[in-house]
């Protein structure tokens, strides 16, 4: 993954080394191509959502894709603030993201529910890796930044988990 240098008109002064600033972009940049990617496939999976459940699932994935999507800003400004630069295109995301596209015609239900809890919990796991990256570089707004985010996650991947508990 090649660093995103800072051009000299855009590099905010920081009393943090440059190496972890470096290290915390690389990581907030992923989170938030992962953080975009969560929000297209949770939107995705609330279009098309169907069955019997369809009005409260619709209204779950919407909630919860309206929660991925206030988390990108907050985590694209906190990499300029630390003097780095940001993603700038979707090809860009294209290249970072962890979470996998569904493009698939038709998905059942239960499938996206737990397609969308397996991504979460995924997501939590990078939130905390890039929490410790930025324990490493004493960079506690990040770090505090992610705590809230890691704790809406862990909520998410709960509400998908015990949606699907009972269905087959």
């Amino acid at each position: 993954m090649d660093a995103i240098k800072p051009v000299k008109a855009l590099d905010t002064p920081s009393d943090l080394e440059a190496k972890g600033r470096e290290k915390v972009s690389e990581s907030l940049n992923r989170l938030v191509a992962d953080a975009f990617a969560l929000y297209i496939k949770t939107k995705n999976f609330h279009w098309h959502m169907s069955g019997r459940h369809f009005r409260d699932y619709h209204l779950l994935l919407d909630e919860q894709a309206d929660q991925i999507f206030a988390t990108i800003d907050p985590l694209a400004e906190r990499v300029r603030k630390i003097g780095c630069n940001t993603i700038r295109s979707v090809a860009h995301i294209a290249q970072l993201q962890r979470v996998k596209d569904n493009d698939e015609d038709f998905v059942s239900a239960t499938d996206m529910l737990k397609e969308l809890e397996s991504e979460n919990k995924k997501m939590a796991k990078n939130m905390r890796d890039a929490h410790q990256i930025a324990d490493d570089a004493e960079d506690v707004a990040t770090a505090s930044l992610l705590e809230v985010y890691i704790d809406e996650t862990e909520r998410r991947t709960w509400f998908l988990f015990e949606t699907t508990r009972d269905l087959n």
